[in-house]
């Protein structure tokens, strides 16, 4: 059966001619619909008029506009040439149905309109002398509400075809735009894993090349400060790698790390250690905190640590041997207000858009971008005589 019905939906059309065929015998087996029915010349137009009825059932669905025009031009001659109902006449209610659901918009009211008048027209033509007027009109109304119901049920299921196609489009539009979203996700991720890769790498690695090059310098003339210059190296790799360990691991998928391998997300309270670290490293750093510090949105305090840790790795990078760098944070009602100042010879600032003198860094690009994303504002731009100034203002609530 299951075959037999994929068969069927494959091949409407013979479907539609098996029932046409039907509709065929039936007319020329019963004949027209009416007692006082006499051979005439409406006998000449039964024949046509009978095959026009069943071909506009065959062909419905190939030529759902035609087949309308072929039915209402059947029953304009059956009025013309005087031919009683016959049951090829259901073939008008069938048209209609077709049209009302599938064709166009002019043809279902076109199909409408005809459906409404057929019955009063067939009843002045053909009306009952004992019945009356009034019991003509009665039995007009009664035979219209097949008409309009097949109307009414073809336009329904156009309305509902219409509504599906519109949900399988709106779930297709949203597949789509859940696609993309995942996409610009994933590159937003990857982005600020660039970003935090960039700051660990280009920090802690500019940190070991200074104070390997202080050890190389001295290791005969000061073995103990060779010694100290050492392990400063080996406690900045061993946080590099610890952080670099925590940031590709969010690269990792399926698989289980233990929650040793990673450390927590950097805070303002490990500026104090940050600046300790470029002490140490040789850079001379006033830092100082001003109003009252209290708890922090992470992301606030993840972009001013990083911010500051941009800011004397550049200085570190192009002040020259004799920079001094100053560090201050300001706790205000709203807001972390961020002033990092050097007296170094500096680079021109377009080097420092571009990432760096060699251009491959993210430079204060990395640091606009995450001012950006907590809402907040940055300026960046050489001192008046000399040197270079970043000024952040990060807001406890982001910008709407």
């Amino acid at each position: 059966m299951q075959r037999l019905y994929d068969f069927l939906r494959r091949h409407p059309t013979w479907v539609d001619a098996f029932w046409a065929f039907v509709l065929l015998g039936m007319s020329v087996l019963g004949g027209p619909i009416h007692s006082d029915y006499t051979v005439g010349v409406t006998d000449t137009a039964f024949v046509p008029i009978t095959l026009a009825l069943c071909l506009s059932v065959a062909l419905r669905r190939r030529m759902p506009e035609r087949m309308l025009v072929l039915a209402a031009l059947a029953g304009f001659a059956q009025l013309i040439f005087d031919v009683p109902m016959i049951p090829a006449d259901f073939a008008m209610l069938v048209v209609i149905y077709t049209v009302a659901a599938d064709g166009a918009r002019w043809a279902s009211r076109f199909a409408l309109g005809g459906g409404l008048c057929a019955a009063p027209l067939a009843q002045m033509r053909w009306n009952d002398q004992q019945t009356g007027m009034l019991g003509n009109a009665v039995l007009a109304v009664i035979l219209t509400v097949p008409f309009a119901l097949a109307w009414v049920l073809g336009d329904s299921l156009r309305t509902r075809r219409a509504y599906f196609a519109q949900l399988e489009e709106r779930a297709a539009r949203l597949e789509k735009e859940r696609e993309a979203q995942a996409k610009v996700a994933v590159a937003a991720e990857r982005a600020r894993i660039a970003r935090e890769l960039h700051d660990v790498v280009a920090h802690n690695v500019s940190v070991m090349v200074v104070q390997a090059d202080g050890a190389a310098y001295v290791l005969d003339a000061a073995p103990d400060q060779a010694k100290k210059a050492l392990e400063t190296i080996s406690s900045t790799g061993r946080q590099a790698l610890a952080e670099m360990r925590r940031l590709l691991g969010v690269l990792r998928t399926g698989e289980h790390q233990e929650v040793g391998e990673y450390v927590p997300q950097p805070d303002v309270e490990q500026i104090d250690d940050l600046v300790e670290q470029c002490r140490t490293a040789g850079l001379p750093v006033d830092f100082k905190i001003e109003g009252t510090p209290r708890p922090l949105p992470s992301g606030v305090e993840l972009t001013a640590y990083r911010i500051v840790q941009e800011a004397l790795t550049n200085t570190r990078k192009h002040g020259g041997p004799n920079a001094g760098a100053s560090v201050r944070l300001v706790y205000f009602d709203d807001g972390l207000g961020l002033l990092v100042e050097d007296d170094g010879k500096g680079a021109p600032h377009e080097l420092y858009e571009e990432g760096g003198v060699d251009g491959q860094g993210h430079g204060l690009i990395g640091m606009r971008e995450r001012v950006g994303m907590v809402g907040g504002t940055l300026d960046a731009g050489p001192r008046p005589g000399g040197g270079f100034r970043i000024s952040a203002l990060l807001p406890l609530k982001p910008a709407h």
